[in-house]
């Protein structure tokens, strides 16, 4: 069993910034890849930016604002926002991709979600 715990999420003044973290608990032994996700009602989620052993990738909204990072050891991912804008308003969800666990293979999975709210 693989559980993603987000937090740092918030309310925040447009212009400031938030830190994510996401922890992966569970008998792991490696994660392929980790992102972040977000989505407003009414509409799809959307991928904001993933991270692999040696690569990074960004949603174009969000390229040089946020940052993306992964520590391997304590398999938690961490996404740093900057120069946040009211349309940055999302519940922002955690995914890790490929886990491999003492018992097997996870494909997929994801958090629970936390709420980012930027105001103008």
């Amino acid at each position: 069993q693989v559980q993603l715990v987000e937090s740092g999420g918030g309310l925040v003044q447009a212009g400031g910034s938030l830190r994510l973290s996401c922890a992966a608990s569970g008998s792991i032994f490696s994660i392929a890849a980790m992102g972040w996700y977000r989505q407003v009602p009414g509409k799809q989620r959307e991928l904001v930016a993933v991270i692999t052993s040696g690569n990074t990738n960004y949603a174009d909204s969000v390229k040089g604002r946020f940052t993306i990072s992964r520590d391997n050891a304590k398999n938690t991912v961490y996404l740093q926002m900057n120069s946040l804008k009211p349309e940055d308003t999302a519940v922002y969800y955690c995914n890790a991709v490929g886990v491999r666990t003492t018992t097997g293979w996870v494909s997929n999975c994801w958090g629970q979600g936390t709420q980012v709210t930027v105001s103008s």
